[in-house]
């Protein structure tokens, strides 16, 4: 069956995958806490696509489809701020850091083993209300 969200639908889904992030590792479940803050990042990514969307627009078929993917690279090139994160990374190095850290997750990660040290790295660079990646893309959704 398919599920269709909409921009908020997306932010909500974000915000949620987060808390359930920060819990599982509060309870010492490395695996799935680095998975969830994964999946945070890549539902602000396609709530910053939604927000590109017009309203009564029939939309590219090359963006629609390239957007059903979890390579979260090609979410920032289709959600149109490429140009914004290479800004950011430069002018901050907390945030350099912190998308380092999150840019190379992957769907796969279910699959994946992940220590204390990297379930608390990416919750910690998904979450930082200063320098964070989901701090950074609210600012576009």
């Amino acid at each position: 069956k398919q599920v269709w969200m909409n921009r908020r639908d997306l932010q909500k889904l974000a915000l949620i995958r987060m808390e359930e992030a920060q819990s599982l590792l509060k309870d010492s479940l490395y695996d799935g806490a680095y998975y969830l803050a994964g999946y945070a990042i890549e539902s602000a990514l396609k709530a910053c696509i939604a927000k590109r969307t017009k309203r009564y627009e029939f939309p590219d078929k090359t963006r629609v489809n390239k957007s059903y993917t979890h390579d979260l690279n090609t979410l920032v090139d289709i959600a149109g701020i490429r140009p914004d994160l290479d800004q950011r990374v430069k002018q901050d190095p907390a945030f350099a850091t912190n998308w380092t850290l999150a840019k190379d997750w992957s769907e796969d990660a279910r699959y994946a083993r992940h220590t204390e040290l990297t379930a608390k790295d990416l919750i910690r660079a998904v979450s930082d209300h200063q320098s964070g990646v989901l701090a950074w893309l609210k600012t576009y959704w």
